[in-house]
């Protein structure tokens, strides 16, 4: 089955659906709404998700997220829950899982989408995201093609909504990217995926990926990226103006930071695991933009991760922020269903500026 729905909801530009109604036989002359009830879907291509997605990077993975096959009781219940809330969108990767729970998280995001016991339309409308590693031994077109059928395997499901390029490998195998771009296209031309998009890839190679799919008829609709507050920065922003002007859907992958934006962590309270040698790094340089989030959270009676996830909404992107608990999914969905003021912004993007720290980019992010 393919999960996906085709139904128009609304156009590339219409990010802001519902933020202002005229209603003609109404005393008032303009009615100002939320920009995003948890019903409201916006467009990657052909598909209509969610203004806000859910990762899945945590499933699965032991070293930094700390997994457990014990967890999945609970996995299950938050992806209901999300589910139940208008939530439809979620990413995955068939890297994601560590050793022996390779492939983990799509495998249970399949196994959780079976077993929903929702409204059967509200099951037929979830968009798997998922991204497919560009592993040294995948060198011609075919090996991708083959990769995303594995996870269709894993996930038992006979259409992906979008598949993606993990990452680029321009900068040390050049050659294999090419094969890399047909895979896609091949992939795309079969029918295996809805739509294509692609992950950490820097301005110029963006352009240059675009450019090549359209020659071959296949639109780019995606294109992830490490987007927050604590990593905004002169590429992020180039990269945005190149997915507006493009029709590419902008992801904001880590909005939260990796957990540093989330106000939970200080230099002398850090998370366990791999995690806390870059906290230990970063964050004793946040206070200006923690404070903030504070301030903001406080006035708005919102906590601090939901303001920084909702200034990632406001910025015209789709965040994903990972979850592994009930009690996660809940405090997300509280980043819906309002907006930040322009003057509410600007203290925030001040604030980051003022922050010493950045977030580390990923390695794998081109120019």
């Amino acid at each position: 089955m393919a999960f996906f729905t085709s139904t128009p909801t609304a156009n590339f530009n219409s990010f802001r659906p519902l933020n202002e109604i005229s209603l003609p036989s109404s005393p008032f002359k303009l009615l100002k709404l939320p920009p995003y009830w948890p019903w409201q879907k916006v467009k990657i291509g052909p598909l209509s998700v969610s203004p806000m997605g859910f990762g899945t990077w945590a499933w699965g993975n032991q070293l930094l997220w700390g997994y457990q096959e014990s967890m999945d009781t609970e996995l299950q219940q938050t992806f209901n829950l999300a589910v139940e809330n208008g939530i439809n969108l979620f990413d995955t990767a068939d890297s994601y899982g560590t050793g022996r729970l390779n492939g983990q998280s799509e495998r249970l995001l399949g196994k959780f989408i079976r077993e929903f016991q929702g409204q059967k339309r509200v099951q037929d409308e979830i968009v798997i995201a998922t991204k497919f590693a560009a592993y040294p031994w995948r060198l011609t077109p075919g090996q991708f093609v083959n990769a995303c059928k594995a996870s269709l395997d894993r996930m038992q499901i006979e259409q992906i909504g979008i598949g993606q390029l993990h990452w680029s490998t321009a900068n040390y195998a050049p050659l294999q990217e090419l094969a890399l771009w047909d895979g896609l296209v091949a992939m795309y031309d079969k029918g295996l995926v809805q739509a294509v998009g692609v992950s950490n890839y820097g301005p110029k190679q963006l352009v240059k990926i675009y450019d090549y799919l359209k020659a071959r008829g296949v639109p780019l609709c995606s294109a992830q990226v490490q987007f927050s507050l604590l990593s905004i920065g002169q590429d992020q922003l180039e990269i945005k103006n190149i997915c507006d002007s493009r029709g590419i859907r902008l992801i904001a992958y880590s909005p939260l930071g990796l957990g540093m934006l989330t106000g939970k962590y200080t230099p002398s309270k850090l998370p366990r695991g791999p995690r806390a040698l870059l906290f230990r790094q970063i964050l004793p340089g946040l206070e200006p933009l923690l404070s903030s989030l504070r301030q903001i959270a406080q006035k708005r009676r919102k906590t601090v991760p939901q303001v920084a996830i909702n200034w990632c909404i406001c910025k015209g992107t789709i965040p994903i922020p990972g979850v592994k608990s009930i009690k996660q999914a809940e405090e997300n969905l509280g980043a819906l269903g309002w907006q930040l003021s322009s003057g509410e912004l600007l203290q925030l993007e001040n604030a980051a500026l003022e922050s010493p720290q950045r977030m580390i980019q990923n390695i794998f992010q081109t120019r």
